[in-house]
């Protein structure tokens, strides 16, 4: 998501622009725009949607306006911008205060172009920060699922916990129907991309020259690779997603910019049985071995379906899967209640809070995408000061973020 936030921006025709509204997440998100359009900036919301093909783009709009029951949104603006022709972003960006990204898998198509050779969020921070901050641009990657829920939720626990808090655990858990959960290939192919580039991940970040963060109280002990996770009454692993990269950076922020006091994260995630333990290892390996050859991407590539035991196909999800489905966050914190010095002692607090909403991938993330760009437009005094590239949680964190999603349908509560 890119945001400028300027006094020129009052006069860009659209508020926001859907860039790759004719993908598989694009039309979810092009829908949720429609529904929260009535909560923009003066309870109207100037948007239009933007790529690289009219009809597709036409087609988009018609799906959406039989979804919702909404002939007028056929006549939606439309934008040709395609990533291979920089001249075409650029005038699209002229036209928005906001452009939602919907583009990807973001390692295969940013390669030279939108952001450079930037092909992680770190090399886009490491790269791009200070030239956004002059410009007063806001760069916020993340704000889907899974690191919008687990930013925002390590936020929502701080934020409840009377006193220091010092170390969250999250546990994230799906539940599904008798027909199962499927995802598009499109997040297959991020997975596959970001496991055969770790490497350069690594090297970038040693580019930042950052300190270890300090350590507030005792230290979180890391759970080993595969573990019973007696909070979740089942097979854990640890979660190798973003969310421990992006919830780091915002824990850094925190402390570095606004002198608070930063929490330790892990992030784990579910896996079922001992059935699914063994289904888990055996294409863990195969999926491991396969990723660091160029064939083995291809054959990944090309069979989703056969490699991920069908949770991952061209076609994705069916409306029925997408509505049987909901996620679930908890965040286990412990710290020091207010009379008490985390220097001395180990933690004589605790806390549990919850996350919990709908289908992730096409219902909470279209939601929390959309809500992030409605807080942005609403509530720009409460941005951090100068524009840059930012996390959900250091871009969000004094904002009502929370209370938005919330009312659709992303529930934050305390257990």
């Amino acid at each position: 998501m890119a945001s400028r936030m300027t006094h020129a921006s009052s006069g860009r025709p659209y508020h926001l622009i859907i860039y790759g509204a004719s993908g598989f997440t694009g039309q979810f998100v092009v829908e949720e725009v429609a529904r929260t359009s009535s909560e923009g900036p003066k309870g109207n919301l100037k948007w239009a949607i933007a790529g690289r093909s009219r009809p597709k783009l036409e087609k988009v709009l018609e799906q959406a306006a039989e979804a919702l029951g909404r002939p007028d949104l056929k006549s939606v603006d439309i934008i040709i911008a395609d990533v291979g022709e920089p001249e075409s972003l650029a005038a699209m960006c002229r036209q928005g205060v906001i452009v939602l990204n919907c583009v990807g898998p973001s390692r295969r198509y940013y390669g030279s172009t939108v952001l450079d050779d930037c092909t992680f969020l770190e090399g886009i921070q490491l790269n791009y920060h200070d030239k956004a901050s002059e410009q007063g641009v806001y760069i916020i990657g993340s704000c889907g699922f899974d690191s919008i829920p687990a930013d925002m939720g390590v936020i929502y626990t701080r934020d409840q916990f009377k006193g220091t808090l010092t170390t969250v655990e999250s546990f994230l858990s799906a539940n599904t129907g008798p027909e199962g959960a499927r995802l598009n290939e499109g997040t297959w192919q991020s997975a596959i991309y970001g496991l055969a580039d770790s490497s350069k991940l690594r090297s970038l970040r040693k580019k930042f020259g950052h300190k270890p963060l300090p350590v507030v109280g005792t230290k979180i002990k890391r759970r080993s690779a595969l573990f019973f996770s007696r909070e979740m009454q089942q097979y854990a692993v640890p979660f190798m997603g973003t969310d421990p990269s992006v919830v780091k950076r915002t824990q850094r922020y925190l402390a570095e910019e606004l002198h608070e006091s930063p929490v330790q994260y892990g992030a784990y995630v579910g896996i079922g049985g001992i059935s699914s333990v063994f289904k888990f290892l055996f294409f863990g390996m195969m999926f491991w071995f396969m990723v660091k050859c160029s064939f083995g991407r291809k054959l990944l590539i090309k069979f989703p379906e056969f490699f991920s035991l069908g949770y991952f196909s061209k076609t994705g999800p069916t409306r029925k899967q997408i509505e049987e489905t909901s996620f679930q966050f908890v965040f286990f914190g412990e710290g020091y209640t207010e009379d008490q010095d985390p220097s001395q002692g180990k933690p004589n607090a605790k806390i549990r809070t919850v996350v919990q909403g709908p289908e992730p991938g096409y219902v909470a993330t279209p939601i929390s995408m959309v809500q992030a760009a409605i807080t942005i437009l609403n509530e720009p005094e409460s941005l951090p000061k100068k524009g840059g590239v930012y996390t959900p949680g250091s871009a969000f964190g004094k904002t009502t973020i929370i209370k938005r999603l919330d009312k659709h349908g992303i529930k934050f509560s305390i257990m």
